[in-house]
């Protein structure tokens, strides 16, 4: 158990401020779109501004470290600098790159990831998984918010809990974009929407899914306006009451990936770009140059999304998964697949392993954990001895502290890719092989 101090927390040093403008040189660019401007040693974050700008702007934050400042006018563009596509962009916290051009964005992603893979030892070059940058996103959650009978329906603004209220999102799947709109327009013209927290919008081979989530309890004749509306639409639309972790649900959705057909709970997690999740699986399976004769684990593997494909080339799969209820849903997979050389395991990774992953004899191993990293499980994994591993992380800062221990016992990096999975945003997943 973690002991408290005794010892007064000091006030923090930074403070807002209302200062002069001021003519800054902005010199780099935050993965976050911000420039970065320096004076006498001290840095200044410019929100609005990117590397070779120059701009007026004010000092709203002063830090010991940094100061935070924002454009209020530029007198010289960079020549990578586009007008952004979408309306709300200025205020919308979804996307914070669109000021940029998409072969710029990925260019600061790359260079990015180096920055933080700086104390590995890396390949001459790093690959690449682009898609499209419109149109992609397969799901995503609105906020829903009314004060004084105004409702405001959108995402979160920059740096703030306030919700930006908006008619379309230029990132989500065509079909998502257009069953918003019509969702929206029946939603600002009922009583209904000061019962929901929040939407949740899929689509995947089924097509469209909608989950309403009440904030208070409903009678069926609130929610007919609705069903109806669904009926028309030929959308699947689910009611989550307040009391429930997940929505009830009478059949799992499902995608396809390398031919196989993943099912699952409308709410588990599923990579919300299915171009980048083709590519990506496509190329860990490249990657790893399977045979018969491995023997793999597949760590964090959810209901298969990289457990199938992985079977299909190697002579065994363990996968491991947390969330019971995946694990089920998995085992449903691989024998729909009819797969039986994979079997699904439900564990708790900072855990002792199970017995079973001890007597494989594992030569392969993949990762795909959430943005804490693997660092409680990566012992272990040394231990077992692979003679591979492969990581797919959506964190390059628990990546590279997981690699940097991987090579500090016995591997190297052979092959790192940078996966733009969300353009526009500052969000960057990466691929890394280690071989022992």
């Amino acid at each position: 158990m973690k002991h408290r101090s005794n010892r007064r927390t000091r006030p923090s040093q930074d403070k807002p401020i209302s200062s002069p403008i001021r003519t800054f040189t902005i010199e780099n660019t935050t993965h976050e779109g911000h420039g970065v401007a320096r004076e006498n040693g001290k840095v200044t974050f410019v929100d609005g501004a990117l590397a070779g700008e120059k701009v007026e702007a004010r000092v709203i934050k002063e830090g010991r470290q940094f100061n935070q400042a924002i454009t209020l006018k530029r007198l010289q563009d960079s020549p990578v600098r586009v007008a952004p596509p979408c309306p709300h962009f200025e205020q919308c916290g979804g996307c914070q790159l669109q000021h940029m051009s998409l072969a710029a964005q990925r260019d600061l992603k790359v260079d990015w990831l180096a920055g933080q893979f700086r104390r590995l030892a890396l390949p001459d070059e790093m690959s690449r998984l682009e898609g499209k940058d419109f149109g992609y996103r397969r799901r995503a959650r609105i906020s829903v918010f009314v004060k004084n009978n105004q409702a405001q329906i959108g995402f979160r603004a920059k740096a703030s809990n306030t919700i930006i209220d908006i008619e379309q999102c230029q990132v989500l799947e065509p079909m998502l974009q257009s069953v918003y709109q019509s969702l929206r327009a029946q939603l600002l013209g009922s009583n209904l929407v000061a019962k929901l927290g929040h939407i949740e919008l899929l689509f995947d081979d089924q097509g469209v899914c909608v989950v309403l989530r009440q904030s208070r309890e409903l009678i069926e004749l609130d929610k007919q306006m609705l069903n109806q509306w669904a009926d028309a639409q030929h959308v699947t639309l689910l009611w989550q009451a307040p009391e429930q972790k997940k929505v009830a649900i009478d059949a799992p959705r499902h995608y396809t990936i390398d031919n196989f057909t993943v099912n699952f709970h409308p709410q588990d997690f599923i990579q919300v770009n299915a171009e980048i999740n083709r590519l990506m699986v496509d190329q860990a399976m490249a990657w790893l140059s399977l045979s018969k004769e491995d023997v793999v684990l597949d760590l964090f593997c959810g209901a298969g999304n990289f457990s199938l494909p992985l079977a299909k080339q190697a002579g065994r799969v363990l996968a491991v998964e947390a969330i019971e209820s995946m694990v089920e849903m998995g085992q449903s997979n691989a024998a729909q697949a009819q797969l039986d050389n994979l079997e699904f395991l439900a564990a708790d990774l900072t855990q002792p392993p199970p017995n079973q992953l001890k007597k494989a004899k594992i030569t392969k191993a993949l990762l795909d954990p959430p943005r804490s990293g693997a660092f409680e499980f990566l012992p272990t994994l040394v231990r077992l001895k692979p003679q591979q591993i492969l990581y797919v992380s959506c964190n390059a800062s628990t990546l590279a502290r997981d690699a940097e221990f991987l090579v500090e016992n016995g591997f190297r990096v052979v092959k790192v890719c940078m996966m733009d999975m969300f353009p526009h945003t500052s969000h960057v997943e990466a691929m890394m092989l280690l071989q022992k």
